[in-house]
């Protein structure tokens, strides 16, 4: 059971406010370590700001100069886009070329007779009582290489279960055909997925177990139906006259499609789109110019060492502009002169300056395409793009420009600055991981976690002596207390007997 409490009723004095004011100067060392707490929270989270920075850059790099689709964008003309378009899949060299179309490439059909089928709600065997048992068909149709299918899909059903809706929606999802019933016509309608001519039968339906193409006259052995074989697309490329299943082929990384028959050649020539190029490595670089002076600010900024961090305290007697003035300044370099940003700052320089050996291309330098640094000291390393020189080289040889961002290497003087700078920016994001940890992280895991823990452990066992103080104060305000009341006693007792 806690002691009891006596508060100055026999001394007059307000003891409750004298505690509390001595207590106010045994908590000093508290205050500072929670301001030292506060601190390492404030540069914690600095930290991982810095490395959620890099790690947004390192994916830029990746999605952007590093990609090697970046460098293959063209823009592409074609003299008569009614007759075939253009596209750029994966080349990154230009394309040009005259084509003449003699046929468009067409699919298959097998149309069947008149089935006496009128309503395709209903099961198979309502519509066709004469399947016995279980059917299993197959259908073979021409591939997207322009050759037939030697296996084809095989579709069981129950007739009694089984709808002709149902059944012809497995059809369309499972094989290469598409199948539509007519219930007007009253007819089936067969139309191969793919283009082409397979040199015979485009599109062959058989039966496994059972009757059911046969009963519809659809069979080989049994056919009563109109059949129209694919054709296959004839075109003369630069001269050469040759064929494709498809209407939709590529040649040297670049997809054509057929449209229409031509009435004379038409000719289509392809160039860089420097525009686009442009804007991912102006793009690169504009993020490039955020890090470094983010980083340089940080390792930089003033530390102001009289605006150490408010405690709640303090908090409570200003106003809220004044908490977010004084916070600004007590939190200021937190990160000042770090190591690990310092080094990882001129290592990107590096990476940046190095030229690259062992290019085929004879540029192994950003300035060489219009890319150097400013000559203003201020912008501490930041770089300046020459525009024209740039659209310059790039449009000359989108491949040496990729070559410079991306090349592969055994070692970082062979690499792309693209590469050198992702291994950097990951050292250094591992680096600070280590010193800072992320938002996932517990603790115990990283630098400033451990310290953190450590801080909260001093805290607590601080704590407690505070109790064991006040309750040492209390004890002897209290033990006071009742000494003057028992004084009080005795001199009113001495007085009452001489009054008497």
């Amino acid at each position: 059971m806690a002691d009891m409490r006596i508060g100055g009723l026999a001394s007059g004095m307000d003891t409750d406010q004298i505690i509390k004011d001595l207590m106010k100067a045994e908590r000093i060392p508290l205050d500072k370590l929670e301001q030292k707490k506060q601190y390492l929270e404030w540069q914690r989270d600095d930290y991982r700001d810095m490395n959620k920075m890099m790690f947004d850059f390192s994916n830029l790099i990746f999605d952007g100069v590093m990609k090697q689709g970046t460098y293959t964008q063209k823009t592409i003309s074609v003299s008569d886009p009614s007759v075939v378009s253009v596209k750029n899949i994966n080349s990154t060299t230009d394309f040009s070329g005259t084509l003449e179309v003699g046929n468009l490439a067409k699919s298959a059909t097998v149309i069947s007779g008149v089935t006496g089928i009128t309503d395709s709600s209903k099961t198979i065997k309502e519509l066709m009582p004469g399947l016995i048992g279980t059917q299993k068909i197959n259908i073979k149709s021409i591939l997207k290489d322009g050759t037939l299918d030697p296996k084809g899909t095989s579709i069981e059903f129950d007739p009694a279960k089984e709808t002709l809706n149902s059944l012809i929606s497995k059809i369309n999802q499972q094989t290469g055909v598409s199948v539509f019933f007519d219930e007007k016509s009253q007819k089936f309608s067969f139309t191969a997925k793919n283009s082409g001519d397979a040199t015979g039968n485009d599109i062959v339906l058989s039966d496994e177990t059972g009757t059911f193409f046969d009963s519809l006259g659809l069979t080989d052995s049994n056919f009563s139906g109109v059949r129209q074989e694919g054709v296959n697309a004839t075109f003369t490329y630069n001269g050469l006259t040759t064929m494709r299943s498809s209407n939709t082929f590529t040649i040297n990384g670049f997809e054509l499609t057929l449209k229409n028959k031509s009435t004379g050649p038409v000719t289509f020539t392809s160039s860089p789109d420097t525009d686009k190029i442009l804007d991912k490595i102006v793009k690169f670089v504009d993020e490039y110019n955020k890090l470094i002076e983010k980083v340089n600010g940080e390792v930089n900024e003033k530390k102001y060492r009289d605006f150490q961090p408010l405690t709640a305290e303090q908090k409570e007697s200003m106003e809220e502009k004044e908490i977010e003035l004084w916070e600004e300044k007590s939190r200021s370099g937190t990160l000042r002169n770090d190591s690990v940003l310092s080094s990882g700052l001129n290592k990107m320089r590096t990476d940046m300056y190095t030229p690259i050996s062992g290019g085929t291309s004879g540029i192994d330098q950003l300035a060489q395409i219009g890319i150097k640094t400013s000559s203003n000291y201020l912008d501490r390393g930041k770089l300046i793009i020459d525009e024209s020189k740039l659209k310059e080289a790039i449009s000359k040889d989108p491949n040496a420009i990729y070559e410079i961002f991306a090349k592969d290497g055994a070692t970082s003087n062979e690499q792309g600055i693209a590469r050198r700078l992702r291994d950097t920016l990951k050292t250094t994001m591992d680096s600070i991981e280590k010193k800072a940890g992320k938002a996932s992280s517990t603790n115990n895991t990283f630098t400033l976690g451990r310290l953190l823990n450590n801080m909260d452990s001093q805290m607590d066992r601080f704590e407690d002596r505070l109790n064991q103080v006040e309750d040492r104060y209390w004890r002897q305000f209290t033990a006071m207390e009742k000494a003057i009341q028992r004084s009080n006693e005795q001199s009113m007792f001495l007085m009452n007997q001489f009054g008497g």
